[in-house]
């Protein structure tokens, strides 16, 4: 597979500017996860940590079971062997909105936004686990709801800003292009503060402007959010330019695991997925 080059020069010159020495410890570890659908194999004893503030990558072929991992991983799918550690505390059973609660937040390879609300209202949606309030509270808006929902749309109103879509602050999301929408779904993960952000193929679908805007914006949330991200992409430009480290899967096993560099030169890897440059 060729490497398509729409990476922008900001990721490249991220990628060379010294990021990798504030990266911190293990933040999150998967060991020895497998999981099956009948008798169908999705994941075999995958096992690979996440650094604090790193991006980390995961790629491989279609149906390498990439996204069943980060289903794994926020509690979509409980998996039949293995564990997985947030910040030292391990769990092998966890719902969504457990792992939500612990500080991880996850956006969709297909959107799953409320397309007949508008922008505000999505990215209001994210802050539900934030809001102390009871529904009593809320659906009579006084006092200590009100406040709290000012709170609220005043940290969402600086997502807007800090994601550039201000013009379409109160334009239903089914109405906006897909990049925007795109946008709109990082915007309402970010509204939950997460500790770890779960990329879904962020930039699949995307032009080629849309796609350097992404990188733009995943950049700037690992850097001056301090978010750890972990991300899927098909884009090789992408991955090679804006991660840390990549993990490589095939039909469900780990085959590579290291630096770009490191990866790109793997053996395995070339064959698998990546290919030779002709």
């Amino acid at each position: 597979m060729a490497d398509a080059a729409v990476a922008p020069e900001r990721a490249a010159s991220a990628a060379a500017s010294g990021k990798a020495r504030r990266i911190g410890e293990v933040i999150l570890e998967v060991k020895n996860i497998s999981l099956a659908f009948g008798g169908v194999k999705a994941l075999t004893d995958i096992s690979f940590d996440v650094r604090e503030h790193e991006v980390r990558a995961i790629i491989g072929p279609n149906g390498a079971g990439k996204s069943s991992m980060l289903n794994c991983i926020n509690g979509v799918y409980t998996p039949q062997q293995g564990t997985i550690a947030f910040r030292g505390k391990t769990f092998s059973h966890m719902n969504s909105r457990q792992v939500a609660e612990m500080g991880v937040a996850r956006t969709f390879q297909n959107l799953a936004l409320f397309k007949g609300m508008n922008v505000i209202d999505n990215i209001m949606s994210g802050r539900n686990l934030k809001m102390k309030t009871n529904l009593f509270q809320q659906a009579i808006h006084l006092g200590a709801a009100r406040r709290e929902e000012i709170a609220h749309r005043a940290f969402v109103e600086r997502i807007i800003d800090f994601l550039e879509i201000q013009a379409y602050r109160k334009t239903p999301v089914g109405r906006l292009p897909y990049g925007l929408q795109k946008r709109v779904d990082l915007g309402r993960a970010l509204a939950m503060e997460p500790q770890v952000l779960l990329l879904d193929e962020p930039m699949a679908g995307m032009n080629v402007e849309e796609k350097q805007d992404m990188c733009r914006f995943v950049l700037d949330v690992n850097d001056e959010f301090g978010t750890t991200i972990v991300l899927i992409e098909h884009d090789m430009g992408v991955v090679m330019d804006i991660s840390d480290r990549v993990v490589v899967l095939d039909y469900g096993k780990k085959i590579g695991d290291g630096s770009p560099d490191e990866v790109r030169t793997n053996p395995e890897v070339i064959n698998a997925y990546l290919g030779t440059a002709h």
